[in-house]
């Protein structure tokens, strides 16, 4: 599994709650990281960012298509 610097990993067990920040990036052989419980780390949940579609939402475009000439 590789471990990013800047990475929030967590405890899997709810009684634990542990967390950790990778300071320095690595590789770890086989699964995820073990936490100090026993139970398996997991990655903190980002949701994906979608750029390829951002300029749909962007107001300027929207006052640009009704301001078309000759409409």
């Amino acid at each position: 599994m590789l471990m990013k610097n800047g990475e929030r990993w967590h405890c899997t067990n709810p009684v634990c709650r542990c967390a950790i920040l990778v300071e320095s990036s690595g590789e770890v052989e086989g699964h995820n990281p073990s936490c100090a419980c026993g139970s398996p780390m997991k990655k903190q949940y980002s949701p994906p960012v979608l750029q390829y579609l951002d300029f749909i939402r962007s107001p300027d475009l929207a006052v640009a298509r009704r301001e078309t000439p000759g409409e």
